[in-house]
């Protein structure tokens, strides 16, 4: 027959492998969501940055086309339009 103190010791002794496991297994997830994040947000900027190349590219074709920079604030609308 096993005495309290061994049946406490082994109670203790299982509570600490579950939390050592749960706790693993959040801080994987947590690692995973990470990653993820931080692919994503990647990923957009790489977007982000190829969006403006494309942008200045298409200024650079317009101003050798029509020796003109096209504006693009509304401010601009108004003074093309007095022009």
């Amino acid at each position: 027959m096993v005495g309290q103190f061994e049946s406490g010791k082994d109670t203790v002794q299982e509570l600490t492998e579950s939390a050592a496991t749960h706790i693993g297994n959040i801080a994987t997830i947590i690692t995973g969501a990470v990653r993820d994040i931080a692919r994503e947000t990647g990923d957009w900027l790489t977007d982000v940055i190829e969006m403006r190349e494309a942008s200045l590219r298409a200024r650079e074709d317009e101003e050798q086309q029509h020796g003109v920079v096209p504006r693009v604030n509304s401010t601009d609308s108004t003074d093309a339009a007095e022009k």
